[in-house]
């Protein structure tokens, strides 16, 4: 068990107080600006607005991106065709790309010079406008729809192979299977799913940033960063990072309460063969939605190779030095984020036994962030840090705390389960041989935990590379990151060396992530 890689006081105590760590980071600076916020006239009707807006572009963004992959998941459930496997993988890149880049990939093809706007243009017909409402949720989907896709699609296949088999020597037609087994299987699924990408774009920041067009298209977080970065009005922006908090917190907590079911009925792990659906024309609908979802995928994609490989040569100077910035912030970002994973993983572990509650609770605490605003977390750091002196000096730690810290939903999801599978496959074989203290650790966990510590590092130093959130509330010029430097090129209309810039950024967030995660894999046990 956990509490034989240390004596289980220290594990559990190593757990708490990492806990408590996260607990300082996410509710201590939501306190500390509230502590700030003296005077504040209360919310004004454009606040109001930002709230209807945000839950709108919430709703809107969850209800499409759930809608469009049930038929993709479907397709992509019963087709078998070359390059379905990789098609499934890049379903994975979006989560990992930097925010930034995929607006400026999207600018490429649905902006009033993008490639839609010029095909239109041939028809006579207006270009596109991409900013508002529509952009957003445009944006959204485009993040999502792979990871909706991906949820639909383990629904799929949970459903065993044998009740498909069964179906078909019943005679079930089409819709005989998708009132007895498809359906069921989507009333689970889709809340869930749909759920998950609420959460997910209601804390959206960068998005918002860049294609928001105006006052009628903000979210809670954008009236945070105006009513700081324009306004200096610490009263409202606490107020309304309450607002965005307990927002954060309700939906986390229905996310949570609509958690993704399991398999169900267990089968004999046969192959999915479906035999519904292989008519020509269910071929040719399922064929053009695998296009559809590749197109969304790959055209933005594209367009940011295309255009970034002539503007690399174009690229300023300071372009350079915010990449380094960057590379230095992700790097302290991982290191913040496994210090405080880690220690939770395996408190959490050794509390399981005997306090399954208490372990719960260490482990939502560690999920806590994803409930608050790197913004807020930012702006109650640096109100913290003013008695120590000038807090812009710290504003590339803080945001490699920041981002560490915002990365730890994802990090327990992968370290949590993969400590307690270690311990229930070899825990009594490493009792017996009488392995304890650190050899425990460095025998039996550490060469098992190499895929899941990969994994969660490269996952951690990815989203911080492309991370635009704290450093655009305090960076000066010379403390730009490469996401807030590529903003700025964008909006200085500096279009090719922005384009050059996003290319840049693209190909370092995924070789961060590919050399973790592959570190990971070279000499891992299973």
């Amino acid at each position: 068990m956990a509490e034989h890689i240390f004596p289980m006081n220290r594990a559990v105590a190593g757990g708490a107080l990492a806990a408590a760590t996260v607990l300082a980071l996410t509710v201590g600076p939501l306190v500390a600006v509230a502590g700030r916020a003296d005077g504040s006239a209360g919310l004004g009707p454009a606040d109001w607005a930002a709230l209807r807006f945000t839950l709108l572009q919430a709703t809107l963004s969850a209800l499409l991106s759930v809608a469009l992959a049930v038929p993709v998941a479907r397709a992509l459930s019963r087709r078998r065709f070359p390059g379905r496997a990789v098609l499934v993988t890049l379903m994975g890149a979006p989560f990992i790309l930097p925010v930034i880049v995929a607006v400026l990939g999207l600018l490429a093809v649905f902006g009033r010079n993008g490639l839609i706007s010029h095909a239109l243009g041939l028809f006579g017909l207006p270009p596109v406008n991409i900013y508002g409402l529509q952009g957003v949720v445009l944006a959204h989907v485009f993040f999502n729809l792979p990871l909706a896709t991906r949820l639909v699609l383990q629904g799929w296949q949970a459903i065993p192979s044998e009740h498909f088999r069964l179906a078909a020597s019943l005679g079930f037609h089409k819709s005989d299977i998708a009132r007895v087994l498809e359906r069921p299987m989507l009333k689970q699924v889709l809340p869930g799913a749909a759920m998950v990408v609420f959460v997910i774009s209601l804390t959206s920041f960068a998005v918002v940033l860049a294609l928001g067009g105006g006052p009628r298209a903000s979210t809670i977080e954008l009236a945070i960063y105006q009513a700081f970065r324009f306004d200096f009005d610490l009263g409202k922006a606490a107020l309304l990072a309450v607002l965005q908090f307990s927002l954060g917190a309700v939906a986390v907590a229905a996310m949570l309460a609509l958690r993704m079911p399991d398999a169900g009925t267990p089968g004999h792990d046969r192959p999915l063969v479906l035999w519904h659906g292989q008519d020509g024309a269910a071929r040719l609908v399922d064929a053009l939605w695998i296009m559809l979802a590749g197109a969304l995928l790959v055209l933005p994609l594209g367009a940011i190779v295309a255009r970034g490989i002539g503007g690399i040569a174009t690229m300023p100077a300071p372009v350079l030095a915010a990449a380094l910035r960057s590379l230095a912030v992700s790097l302290g970002a991982v290191l913040v984020g496994l210090s405080l994973a880690l220690p939770i993983a395996f408190g959490a572990h050794a509390l399981g036994r005997r306090h399954p509650v208490a372990a719960g609770i260490m482990e939502a605490v560690g999920t806590l962030a994803i409930a608050a605003s790197a913004l807020v977390i930012g702006l109650g750091l640096f109100i913290m840090l003013q008695p120590l002196g000038d807090p812009l000096r710290w504003v590339l730690p803080v945001t490699a705390v920041v981002n560490g810290v915002m990365s730890l939903p994802f990090l327990l999801r992968a370290l949590v389960p993969a400590v307690a599978r270690i311990e229930t496959r070899f825990g009594r074989l490493a009792d017996s041989l009488g392995l304890v203290g650190w050899q425990r650790l460095r025998h039996l966990h550490l060469p098992r935990l190499r895929r899941p510590l990969g994994f969660s590092a490269g996952l951690a130093a990815a989203l911080s590379m492309g991370d635009l959130g704290v450093v655009a509330l305090f960076a000066d010029g010379h403390q730009a990151t490469l996401p807030l430097q590529l903003y700025r090129l964008m909006a200085a209309y500096r279009m090719e060396q922005a384009a050059g810039a996003a290319l840049l950024l693209l190909v370092l967030a995924l070789a961060l992530f590919w050399l973790f995660d592959r570190g990971g894999r070279i000499g891992a046990e299973t």
